[in-house]
């Protein structure tokens, strides 16, 4: 296995820096620090388009020029896209919506940085469309007027992106063909926490998977088993919300939340929470089968799942810098880890948020949020 960082922007700050500013500094301290606001950025999602061996990167970055690049194969270099030609100032990242649409076009939508007292001032997620062949990039439409989106999903065969948005924490819907947006629900008050993980998912049938979570306003707070699963159905044209969620590991009482949710096509939904476990879901039901735990001992996550051809996924396991890649046989319910993530110099991924695969056996992963540099895209060869 071989294991390349690739640098953007190769920016330290260090442990002293982040002190001074953790929790002391607001959105416009970082906008008004240009070191930060051209420096520092971190990898949210990636989207590997076969068509010309590229790999498509949603960034996050104070910068809102900066949040959409790519990484060339062939090149081994960083491609800007052109985004500064449609940027608001207030489009801060493609958190983990970036996709891929039956025309070939990719599709994202941005998230946001910024706090409620700049609400009426920033617009808005628009649906951000590029085509790869011919470079040209363009906003639709916005989706909810001032509200962002958080993670997206598109629907090829009916041309439609299913957006979470925050804040607040909407579903909504975005008609390719029509530019018709809908409020399809709503997943969280956010009373005592977010509701949604990092991203949603389809299953077989179409359905738009997610966490919902309840507000118990009478209560100090939500209580243990508040976050729970639910699912859109678009021939129903409603949210189905299931009264439970995934279970605790050690089986005590209440619900985990979800973190990340995956397809691998076999008729079921997967997802990851409590310290990067893996759950089975039953998508009728709504019944979470606990699966494992690839790293118990210590902080842990596990945001993004990818299948390769071989009919197996690939993930990395752990967070603060202690990254591990491992296989997983999601039929089986098992797993292998297969080494740490650590570059030739040492350098240690701090944690991750999305990973790909290209069919020659490479994947790549985004790390994202490292508080002491501006973050990396790892290149990984099995």
């Amino acid at each position: 296995m071989q294991i390349k960082s690739l640098k953007l922007k190769d920016c330290y700050y260090g442990n002293q820096w982040f002190d001074e500013i953790e929790h002391r500094w607001v959105y416009d301290d970082f906008v008004a620090e240009k070191d930060w606001q051209k420096g520092w950025i971190s990898f949210d999602c990636a989207l590997y388009n076969p068509s010309d061996d590229r790999v498509y990167l949603g960034i996050t970055c104070f910068d809102a020029n900066d949040v959409f690049k790519t990484y060339d194969r062939q090149t081994g270099q960083f491609v800007d896209l052109g985004y500064s030609r449609v940027a608001d100032p207030f489009d801060a990242k493609f958190h983990r919506s970036l996709v891929k649409g039956s025309d070939g076009c990719l599709y994202a939508a941005p998230a946001l940085l910024h706090c409620p007292d700049k609400y009426l001032e920033a617009p808005g997620a628009a649906v951000v469309k590029f085509d790869p062949a011919t470079g040209h990039i363009e906003k639709l439409g916005v989706v909810l007027p001032h509200v962002y989106v958080q993670s997206l999903v598109l629907d090829p065969q009916q041309d439609v992106a299913y957006c979470l948005c925050f804040a607040p924490e909407y579903l909504a819907s975005y008609n390719l063909r029509t530019g018709e947006a809908k409020t399809l629900g709503l997943l969280g008050s956010g009373y005592g926490a977010m509701a949604q993980g990092e991203n949603i998912a389809l299953d077989d049938r179409g359905c738009v998977w997610s966490n919902w979570s309840l507000t118990r306003a009478w209560q100090n707070e939500p209580g243990p088993d508040a976050i729970r699963l639910c699912k859109y159905d678009p021939r129903e044209d409603r949210i189905v919300y299931f009264q439970k969620g995934l279970p605790h590991p050690d089986g005590s009482y209440g619900y985990a939340k979800a973190e990340a949710l995956f397809n691998f096509g076999d008729g079921a939904m997967y997802a990851s929470g409590a310290n990067g476990s893996l759950y089975r879901i039953d998508p009728d039901s709504g019944d979470a089968e606990f699966l494992f735990t690839p790293t118990p001992d210590r902080r842990s996550r596990l945001s993004s799942l990818v299948k390769t051809e071989d009919g197996v996924a690939y993930g990395i396991t752990g967070r603060d810098g202690k990254c591990e890649l491992m296989q997983v046989h999601y039929k089986e319910a098992r797993f292998e880890k297969l080494g740490h993530v650590v570059d030739a110099d040492g350098n240690a991924m701090f944690q991750c948020h999305h990973i790909v695969a290209t069919p020659d056996g490479v994947l790549y992963a985004c790390e994202n949020d490292n508080p002491y540099r501006s973050s990396y895209l790892w290149e990984i060869t099995l």
